[in-house]
């Protein structure tokens, strides 16, 4: 599979997800989640009990205006995918915020989480009028590098918001990418 060329698409209404696509988003939350991944579910391990509602739900939602789904693929299977989200509201329908940046954990350390950003990137300014998107990532694993690399900012902590076990607090990072 990793010799394969990336294949990056957008999804924005809930009937463009397949079966199979579902299937592979709440596979690929699992892995994630479960390899320590701080994806959506601070707990793990996890199984499909938890994470097809959490798919469906972000499923549903999926609105060309207010909230896409963009995925990579490697020879026809999911190898990562995201969220973006805005509101029409007009006091802040300018940004959007990026949810749930996952790559499937053999195929990690292969550009595959930052070609999905960078697409994101464009879809953000070229197609949803967006002029910057806002993350918020779990301090301690690296992801505040990671986003850096990618151009993004950090604007800010909530120090020790995450509690993922006693005695292991962890900050929540606010970060910014702007302008797109």
């Amino acid at each position: 599979m990793s010799s394969e060329p990336l294949a990056l698409r957008q999804v924005t209404t809930p009937d463009a997800v397949t079966p199979e696509l579902r299937q592979a988003l709440v596979d690929c939350w699992i892995e994630v989640t479960n390899a320590g991944g701080a994806a959506g579910f601070p707990f793990p391990p996890i199984d499909a009990a938890q994470a097809a509602p959490a798919v469906d739900a972000l499923v549903a939602g999926l609105d060309p205006r207010t909230s896409r789904l963009l995925v990579a693929s490697v020879g026809g299977h999911l190898a990562g995918w995201l969220n973006v989200r805005r509101t029409l509201f007009e006091l802040t329908a300018h940004w959007g915020t990026v949810h749930h940046v996952q790559t499937r954990t053999g195929l990690r350390g292969r550009g595959i989480g930052a070609a999905l950003m960078n697409h994101l990137r464009e879809i953000a300014r070229d197609e949803m009028g967006l002029e910057q998107l806002r993350l918020a990532a779990r301090g301690g694993v690296g992801l505040e590098e990671f986003y850096g690399r990618l151009g993004w900012k950090e604007t800010g902590r909530w120090p020790d918001a995450l509690r993922l076990a006693p005695g292991d607090d962890r900050d929540e990072v606010l970060m910014v990418l702007t302008p797109l």
